[in-house]
């Protein structure tokens, strides 16, 4: 709280003044939201795939989903690393348990990112991990469709 010393006059008993001085909170804010605008493309890193041309509905992302990349060169990642096909069944294993410990909504659903240029074999045996492990959602992540290309 401030004190107004110069507009008092000697008999006068000085007012405190209340009021709260935004400026230097609204420049704080607007340096950390410069920050997070500049930072955040950095951080999100996916791995580089030619998805296929479709007309699609765009669907709801919810944090529990789990992206699966195939690249061209048949390589598959989970979470931006790469991973065999034992490695993926044990991710999607523990993930699957994850869920069910939080309930029939924790469930994850999968979304296979492929490339345009894969082979359907190596998108089939992500399915494939998919099916023998339980997992009852998989759906594939397209770009939208370019009627000018």
């Amino acid at each position: 709280m401030a004190l107004d010393v110069q507009n008092t006059e000697a008999g006068e008993e000085s007012d405190l003044n209340s009021t709260i001085n935004t400026t230097p909170l609204v420049d704080v804010m607007l340096v950390l939201l410069i920050i997070f605008l500049v930072t955040i493309p950095v951080i999100v890193k996916v791995v580089p795939v030619n998805l296929p041309n479709y007309r699609n509905i765009p669907t709801q992302t919810k944090p529990e989903n789990i992206v699966i990349a195939v690249t061209a060169d048949e390589t598959v990642y989970y979470n931006n690393m790469p991973v065999d096909q034992g490695e993926l069944k044990e991710q999607l294993r523990a993930a699957l348990l994850r869920g069910i410990a939080k309930g029939p909504t924790g469930i994850p659903e999968v979304h296979i990112r492929a490339d345009k240029d894969v082979r359907f074999e190596a998108v089939g045996r992500v399915v494939l991990a998919c099916q023998e492990i339980g997992i009852p959602k998989v759906g594939f992540l397209t770009e939208p469709r370019n009627e000018g290309a």
